[in-house]
């Protein structure tokens, strides 16, 4: 038997499975970067691509808007390198005064103060505040434009009136863009509702039945409406620099990218593909994922990208195990809406198409999934709440083998994905 341990919520759970039926464990590449996570931020901010130091770049008493992710995203310990970027704000004249932090909600609920203290962290907290965007605010939102796909691009006021904005975030597979990070900070991070819900509304196919577009997933974004859309709404804003971070398998900051927003997320990107993307002969008869724990796995609305890169992985009509806590539940009331109140997968599509948001695209796509899948989720939701979308809820991974063994057999060759969130297979 082989035993993995696998991150679900704030603990470790055991996964076990017979020696003879484990393909592969997929994890990203381990990265030989030497240096220390100051060295990697510090690195980036005195070397960035396509673009002048940030301290040379703003002048004494101009305002700076800093977009940060959400508590959603704190696995990107912001913390941690915010300060140096105040720090390199400060040397080229900036006052505290100057800078704000605003937060890239999109269409995510809004932070406590604790959150805010979190994201910031124990350097910052105490100089600074947070401001969350509501992307619902339309006295706080100007309309820019539309882009080439008809989205009216509406940003935060507040990041508008600042002399400079300055992106950060970490860059990962997304289900949706290719890539996050980057852009993302200012569609959906600071924009309206509205430009999210058209934005978003492209991961359909063109026709009703049609179903989830397939030019929409992870690591793709030549052709990708989605990626081109985002792009060209951060091109209406012109923000004035980036830093981006891309955790290694530890995670710890293994690399570090800063500049221009689009040429060095490019660069990122090329790293992240190196590191997390892995490639596979053939695809296995089960996959068990995890997205990695706490706060990867807060709510079923996270759960996604495990599920969407787990999926790379698995033959047509096989076993998908995912590990999510949820422990704050679907983590969006729409999710739960589409799941439970619609029986079949075409009746969920109808009702996305009338009225798209992100949450039901969710809740329909691992519907979708579960269509073509035996999808099996070890969580604290509770069956009841998803078994309307064929979803089998279990509280074990024995469990949830158990049921597995049952439906399929017990000879399922598997490959295992101990950070499922960030790793994407690829097919050689």
């Amino acid at each position: 038997m082989k035993t993995i341990k696998m991150k679900y919520g704030k603990e470790k759970l055991d996964v076990t499975i017979p020696k003879e039926n484990l393909l592969k464990v997929l994890e990203s590449s381990k990265d030989n970067n030497k240096m220390s996570e100051d060295e990697v931020i510090l690195n980036a901010l005195k070397n960035p691509i396509g673009s002048d130091r940030l301290s040379e770049i703003v002048n004494k008493g101009e305002k700076i808007c800093i977009v940060i992710s959400d508590i959603t995203r704190a696995w990107q310990r912001m913390g941690d390198y915010l300060h140096y970027i105040v720090d390199e704000l400060n040397q080229g004249g900036i006052e505290d005064k100057d800078i704000i932090f605003l937060c890239a909600t999109g269409s995510h609920r809004k932070q406590t103060k604790e959150e805010h203290r979190i994201l910031l962290g124990e350097n910052l907290a105490d100089r600074f505040e947070v401001i969350d965007h509501d992307g619902l605010d339309e006295d706080n939102l100007v309309y820019l434009g539309k882009t080439k796909y008809n989205t009216p691009v509406k940003v935060n006021k507040l990041a508008l009136e600042c002399d400079h904005i300055v992106l950060t975030g970490a860059i990962v597979f997304h289900l949706l863009a290719g890539w996050g990070g980057g852009k993302k900070s200012i569609l959906p991070g600071i924009s309206s509702y509205e430009s999210i819900m058209a934005n978003h509304a492209m991961s359909l196919g063109k026709e009703l039945g049609s179903g989830s577009n397939p030019e929409i997933r992870s690591g793709k974004v030549i052709n990708n409406p989605i990626h081109e859309d985002m792009l060209e709404a951060a091109s209406f804003v012109k923000p004035s620099f980036m830093f981006n971070v891309i955790m290694n398998s530890d995670a710890k900051f293994g690399h570090a990218v800063a500049g221009d927003y689009v040429k060095a997320h490019k660069k990122g990107c090329e790293i992240v593909d190196e590191m997390d993307g892995v490639n596979i002969k053939q695809k296995a008869d089960m996959v068990i994922a995890t997205a990695g724990g706490y706060p990867k796995d807060i709510n079923f609305y996270q759960t996604i990208k495990t599920v969407i890169n787990a999926k790379e992985a698995i033959k047509k009509e096989g076993v998908m195990i995912i590990l999510s806590e949820c422990s704050e539940g679907f983590g969006n009331e729409p999710i739960r809406k589409i799941i439970q109140n619609y029986n079949t997968v075409i009746d969920r599509e109808k009702a996305i198409r009338e009225d798209y948001s992100i949450a039901k695209y969710i809740g329909y796509y691992v519907s979708e999934v579960a269509k073509d899948y035996t999808f099996i989720l070890v969580s604290s939701l509770s069956e009841e709440s998803v078994s309307n979308a064929n979803i089998h809820v279990v509280k074990s991974v024995k469990e949830a083998l158990d049921k597995a063994y049952e439906i399929k057999g017990d000879k399922l060759k598997t490959y295992i994905m101990p950070q499922g969130a960030n790793t994407l297979p690829k097919m050689i």
